[in-house]
């Protein structure tokens, strides 16, 4: 049996004890019935914070025996252990807007989410506000137990500063293609107009593939997930053309092999990133940015590119006891107006369906963000399966060794990493 990863083992030893360690467990029907105060947990990040603020004051003037409180998530090492501590000690917060798809599965197996399905018109709100984009997000059972709240999709963002420097066209970069890409690059950093072309974190933790890998097999394939169906995608032809053409941007050392301590776009030291729109704000003043979808190998048309959503949830917490005032809140904060100020405020998309059409004065406003908007209408999102963050760690094990340092064949890498994470699924998969 393969050894899963030392967290995934706690995880699953403390959730065993959490109901004789934390606090006792809802009631769950009558939970779900129940109306009065509750507290929420935002992200960090100072514009989702002033935005919820605001939500939760507007909703407070008209609902005065359902007070709300937000907090931002306790510090820990990430969000998620911290959120996870929570489950295990019973003082989650109702509701969590930050919660990231590969930790649902995990979650889930404490025990610790409430399934939005469960009432009368959850699946009939998520499914409407989302359309298309919400299959994604269900658990195995079909039950959701997230909201698709907002998404971040990975495009190629650009200094046009240093194009112009290296001699090249900013407001036509040739980046379409693999071929296209690859030339340029050079010319970035040949030219010493960069000392590198792209500079995505070359580390080996699991979630770094959702920068470099997974936008660009998410384009290449057509819109295909890391598994599907119970069995890996991405020992494919497009995930061959993938690791090659990464492979080849290290070997020519277009992309470091080191980490960066900061921010190498920010810092002039990199022509490109792969970023969602939340880095337009934090460029705005020190970049003069270009976007442009992330490349495949013989081109495609923005409208046919798929990407990585680099999605976050809002999520219900078991341990909430008013859940009926949790779901009314979730649904007042998605509603078609604070979608439209959270836009406003973080510059990220919400998870709704033809965005510009649904707010042409933000994008007028602000045309940078059209393309983020349109490439959100083509994301794929990290599958939804036991195991998720094991399954991810496997294969960057294999992408560290193989596409960032050449140490073995990447065609070898992807069958190996596709055999571990075929045992690790089925391992997962079985209650004993």
């Amino acid at each position: 049996m393969l050894r899963r990863t030392a967290y995934s083992l706690l995880v699953l030893a403390l959730a065993s004890a959490a109901t004789a360690c934390g606090r006792p467990a809802p009631d769950q029907e009558t939970a779900a019935k129940a109306r009065g105060p509750i507290t929420i947990w935002l992200s960090n990040n100072a514009q989702e914070v002033a935005w919820g603020r605001n939500m939760v004051a507007a909703w407070n003037r008209s609902h005065p025996g359902q007070h709300v409180t937000a907090q931002q998530i306790p510090a820990g090492k990430t969000s998620e252990e911290a959120i996870s501590a929570s489950i295990i000690a019973g003082t989650s917060a109702c509701l969590v807007f930050n919660t990231a798809p590969a930790s649902v599965p995990t979650f889930e197996k404490q025990n610790g989410l409430v399934a939005l399905s469960d009432f009368p018109d959850g699946d009939s709100y998520i499914e409407r506000r989302g359309g298309a984009l919400t299959g994604q997000y269900a658990s195995p059972d079909g039950k959701f137990r997230q909201l698709p709240w907002k998404s971040n999709p990975v495009m190629i963002l650009y200094n046009k500063k240093i194009f112009e420097k290296a001699g090249l066209d900013p407001e036509h970069p040739r980046l379409a293609t693999y071929s296209q890409f690859l030339e340029t690059s050079r010319t970035l950093v040949h030219s010493g107009a960069a000392k590198a072309a792209i500079w995505p974190a070359p580390s080996s933790e699991f979630f770094q593939s959702w920068l470099d890998f997974y936008p660009a097999f998410a384009a290449q394939s057509g819109g295909k997930q890391l598994v599907e169906d119970g069995e890996p995608q991405f020992d494919s032809p497009a995930g061959r053309q993938v690791t090659s053409f990464w492979r080849q941007l290290y070997a020519e050392k277009l992309a470091p092999q080191e980490a960066y301590p900061g921010d190498a776009v920010n810092d002039g030291k990199a022509a490109m990133a792969t970023v969602g729109p939340w880095a337009v704000s934090a460029y705005k003043d020190s970049v003069d940015i270009g976007v442009a979808p992330v490349p495949t190998a013989d081109g495609k048309s923005p409208e046919d590119t798929y990407s990585f959503s680099d999605e976050k949830s809002a999520a219900m917490f078991s341990a909430c006891r008013n859940r009926a005032t949790a779901w009314d809140l979730l649904k007042f904060a998605t509603s078609a107006q604070q979608d439209g100020k959270f836009l406003e405020a973080t510059g990220q998309m919400p998870m709704r369906e033809n965005l510009t059409a649904r707010y042409p004065d933000y994008f007028q406003r602000k045309p940078v963000y059209q393309a983020f908007a349109q490439q959100a209408e083509h994301v794929v999102e990290v599958p939804n399966v036991p195991g998720s963050v094991d399954v991810w760690q496997a294969f960057r094990d294999e992408w560290t060794k193989s596409v960032v340092f050449g140490e073995e064949p990447t065609g070898t890498a992807l069958r190996r990493a596709s055999a571990k994470i075929s045992t690790l699924l089925d391992e997962y998969g079985d209650p004993a």
